[in-house]
């Protein structure tokens, strides 16, 4: 299967920070740094260390979260600025982040579009590692054999985007029925199913997905500007603060 590379030269970021809340507010300063012209497209991805819970933008806790088992397994939570559902993120997740330029006569100028043109570009460069049967299925979600094991988000500004995603290689699914209510609103194919009826593992190392990830969005520049004070300023005003994470 031939790969349909991005025209952009993309810059890449492999980075993870030692907090939940510094990766999360790095993914919100770099698109902050390129709407602000700065820096142009950007590919980043991350692998977090520890286990902790992050509700989407509007995500509502009662609803979404079993809170009491949080709690007992000294599970934190945090809030997201983009769109999407609750997730459980954790050591075996492999996250990747881009920042996209919108432009008014491309796909990324519509919401549904994106979803589409980006979930296009990773099932392709997945298969060439994974296999040909992957699917999009859903929103954004891509799958195999009607299980899921990457699913997706977004936040849009004036001239830039930022979708983000994470791929399940080796994630103990189990712990999601232990920590993760069952989404009020879910795609058809899901069909109610548990978390652990529903997505399952990829179990390919998460160099061999950053490589092709990397290479069908042409990412081959290092971004030598890491946001580090923007980054500080977003966990101190939102992402450590029980008024951001809990307010819904």
């Amino acid at each position: 299967m031939i790969m349909l590379s991005y025209r952009h030269n993309m810059k890449y970021l492999d980075i993870t920070f030692p907090t939940p809340e510094h990766n999360l507010s790095c993914d919100e300063a770099l698109l902050d740094l390129s709407e602000e012209g700065f820096e142009g497209e950007i590919l980043r991805f991350w692998e977090p260390q520890e286990y902790f819970i992050v509700l989407g933008y509007s995500g509502k806790i009662q609803s979404e979260v079993h809170l009491s088992a949080c709690r007992e397994k000294k599970i934190p939570i945090f809030r997201r600025t983009s769109g999407g559902g609750t997730i459980l993120q954790g050591p075996g997740c492999l996250n990747y982040s881009l920042i996209l330029k919108i432009q008014k006569s491309s796909p990324l100028a519509h919401i549904s579009k994106t979803n589409r043109f980006i979930m296009e570009r990773n099932r392709e460069a997945l298969a060439s590692v994974v296999g040909n049967d992957i699917e999009i299925q859903g929103f954004s979600d891509l799958v195999r054999a009607s299980l899921k094991f990457s699913g997706s988000a977004q936040r849009r500004k004036k001239s830039f985007l930022l979708y983000h995603g994470s791929f399940l290689l080796s994630f103990p699914i189990l712990l999601m029925d232990q920590l993760l209510q069952i989404p009020l609103r879910q795609p058809a194919y899901r069909k109610n199913r548990s978390h652990s009826e529903f997505v399952t593992n990829l179990n390919i190392p998460p160099n061999t997905i950053k490589q092709s990830i990397r290479k069908i969005w042409n990412a081959n520049r290092a971004l030598e500007q890491i946001p580090s004070e923007r980054i500080e300023q977003f966990v101190r005003e939102r992402y450590i603060t029980s008024e951001w994470n809990f307010k819904f």
